[in-house]
């Protein structure tokens, strides 16, 4: 199972800050496909990723026991 974390808007669409997925051997991009399928997160496609604390691309294959991060763009002022 992979740990998976939202931060921001994307708990709200997802409805949770956290779910565990099964997703061992995926590459981040199958993952993402997979979350805006079943959770309807389109907006995941500008989200920076992080896995286990460090910012990976799309094609970093997962393993059992990661945590992968989505974090959607910040603006302040």
């Amino acid at each position: 199972m992979i740990n998976v974390l939202f931060f921001a808007e994307l708990q709200e669409a997802a409805g949770s800050e956290t779910i565990n997925v099964e997703a061992d051997g995926l590459s981040l991009g199958e993952l993402k496909t997979k979350l805006v399928s079943s959770y309807d997160l389109n907006s995941l496609d500008h989200a920076m990723i992080a896995v286990n604390e460090e910012y990976s691309r799309e094609d970093t294959v997962l393993n059992n026991g990661d945590t992968v991060a989505f974090i959607p763009p910040v603006s302040g002022g």
